[in-house]
């Protein structure tokens, strides 16, 4: 298939277990079903935006939309790169890759979401190292940032065992209340030290342009 008007969507990073890549249509309408049926209990909000408050199908359109907002908005000095993430061929969540004026800052941020069912398998282990493999090996990046509430084990555990430091607290508002935000950073010796997945990546050499380098 040619991609010559979005060569992004030739893009493929694989795992031993994942594929990562933009959806077509319908894996988008996959991922918004996936959203549906949960991607965290109904007694904590992980995420700055609380975007998983509504009912299934506010979130499953708001996720749709979000999605095809990523793509719209797309310049190489601003880029948000949300991608689904299949295991065994089924969509069972998302990974986002951002970077602002990346071609000089070399520095991105990531944020990532798995349906309930799929959870505490260590997919999300896997599908951040696959991002990660992409900053650093195929974009050339010298950082990469995450964030998550201090309360978040999930995402903080993930983010230890792929080296990241711990960068400082930010206090933020979440339904009303002040909640702390750990910010943490891996630098390109932390992720060289602490690589453990295989990880391949297709179709970059046609896009690298987009991502600013």
């Amino acid at each position: 298939m040619s991609h010559r008007y979005w060569p992004l969507s030739g893009l493929r990073i694989r795992t031993p277990r994942l594929e990562l890549r933009l959806p077509d249509e319908a894996l988008l309408d996959q991922l918004a079903t996936v959203a549906t049926g949960g991607v965290h209990a109904a007694d904590r909000m992980p995420f700055l935006v609380p975007w998983t408050d509504g009912t299934p199908d506010e979130v499953g359109r708001a996720t749709y939309q979000h999605v095809l907002g990523t793509i719209a908005g797309w310049t190489p000095e601003e880029w948000h790169l949300s991608l689904v993430v299949l295991h065994d061929g089924q969509v069972v969540g998302r990974q986002d890759v951002m970077g602002k004026e990346f071609g000089v800052r070399r520095e991105v941020v990531s944020g990532s979401w798995l349906g309930l069912p799929h959870q505490r398998q260590g997919i999300g282990t896997e599908m951040r190292a696959a991002a990660l493999h992409l900053a650093f090996a195929g974009l050339g990046a010298r950082y990469a940032v995450s964030e998550a509430w201090t309360d978040n084990a999930g995402s903080l555990g993930v983010s230890r065992k792929l080296g990241y430091e711990p960068d400082g607290l930010q206090i933020q508002v979440i339904r009303g209340e002040a909640a702390p935000l750990q910010r943490l950073r891996l630098d390109r010796a932390g992720w060289e030290k602490h690589r453990s997945v295989d990880v391949t990546v297709e179709g970059l050499d046609a896009c690298r342009a987009d991502f600013g380098v």
